[in-house]
């Protein structure tokens, strides 16, 4: 009975259905209360006020409202599956033979450099902020930055473990210098980290980094890593506020209109909780155009008019047309991950092409790193994540 246990192994969704759950509990009556911990509203938000204040007329090219003029687009497979394992916290990972050396908490702690640059966190964190030249262009310091619980390209950095994953949320020193990354990483992006809950907004030098950020579409999957990263080590309730800063400034500013594909197929379906993420698509699905191209649901009901003002296509459906421009990264990635043999997570699998080719409101001083910590949020175990997370 032992080995029969031993070998058993969860089936693994095969379609976009089966892997996004987001609307299986679909409410209205749980909008008002299912998100007042996340962070996000209805109500103006930062970037908003900034458009309102007068800032409307930076906004880049709008997408056009022609169904012709996209090419046809439907959910990808290979993403969804990739979020639902990451959500459902690998339902299939075999835990490692080898030692656990806790190489990731050493780094952070400053016991050890990255590998294989042999550059220590204190010295990033110290000369790398501002450097934009370098942030970009170094492809080895973001797996060590944001670790995970899957291989990415720097076969250098160390997977986590669930037993890191617990000493690393129970240590100070780390915690703080893990918030001082992230920080670094929003600046680099053009955007402020407001609080200790976890709310952004832009920075002061939001036009020259988000014009940047649009046009360098690798940065797509660093954040996806970071989103990721984020719900791993305690913060989850710091995704939704970037989440939805990005969806406003995709579709509302059009300050980053390359990014809309990425934000919705990849970035929305880091977070755990169902109800978070319908909260997030529908803000998103009365923004989007072409209103009948938005793929991310709700699915259609059964004798209802599919063309009905804005209504929501299943996700899955094919034969949809969707705005363009779309990162090609992504379309590249997936079919990459598909054929190879390398056990990569399928966003880092396109970084192959990459690699070849201010103070804070309750932080006394983030920009050199010494801050205060936020108060912590637990990650759930595995089994409650299972029930409630999907």
């Amino acid at each position: 009975m032992g080995n029969l246990v031993g070998s058993w192994r969860f089936k693994e969704p095969s379609t976009v259905e089966e892997c996004d759950s987001t609307w299986g509990s679909d409410s209205e009556s749980d909008e008002p209360t299912a998100e007042d911990d996340s962070g996000m509203s209805d109500s103006v938000s930062p970037a908003e006020s900034e458009r309102a204040a007068g800032h409307s007329g930076d906004a880049a090219l709008q997408l056009t409202d022609s169904p012709e003029s996209a090419p046809k687009m439907k959910r990808s497979f290979y993403a969804a599956r990739d979020l639902y394992k990451y959500r459902h916290s690998y339902p299939n990972f075999r835990k490692s033979r080898q030692p656990n050396e806790y190489r990731n908490l050493r780094f952070y702690m400053n016991k050890i450099p990255l590998v294989p640059d042999g550059i220590y966190i204190e010295e990033i964190l110290s000369k790398w902020r501002g450097d934009y030249d370098k942030l970009e262009h170094n492809h080895t310091y973001i797996q060590w930055l944001f670790p995970l619980r899957e291989q990415g390209l720097n076969f250098y950095a160390h997977e986590l473990t669930q037993e890191e994953i617990k000493e690393f949320q129970s240590t100070r020193e780390a915690k703080r210098r893990f918030l001082a990354a992230y920080s670094m990483m929003l600046d680099f992006y053009g955007v402020k980290l407001l609080d200790k809950s976890g709310n952004v907004a832009r920075a002061p030098n939001w036009q020259e980094r988000f014009q940047h950020l649009n046009e360098s579409h690798h940065n797509y999957l660093r954040i996806t890593r970071i989103l990721k990263s984020l719900g791993e080590l305690g913060y989850e309730a710091f995704k939704a506020p970037l989440v939805r800063l990005f969806l406003e400034e995709s579709l509302c500013s059009s300050t980053l209109p390359n990014m809309q594909h990425s934000v919705l197929e990849y970035f929305v379906y880091t977070i755990r909780l169902p109800a978070t993420r319908r909260r997030l698509l529908r803000f998103a699905r009365k923004h989007y155009r072409p209103a009948h191209a938005f793929l991310w649901g709700p699915p259609s009901k059964k004798g209802a008019c599919s063309s009905s003002g804005g209504g929501g296509v299943g996700g899955g459906s094919s034969g949809i047309r969707a705005p363009a421009p779309t990162p090609e990264h992504h379309r590249r990635g997936e079919e990459n991950t598909a054929s190879s043999r390398i056990n990569v997570s399928s966003h880092d699998a396109i970084m192959c092409q990459d690699l070849v080719g201010g103070g804070i409101k309750g932080f006394p001083d983030l920009g050199s790193y010494e801050a205060g910590l936020p108060g912590q949020l637990m990650l759930v175990s595995g089994r409650r994540e299972r029930s409630e997370f999907s």
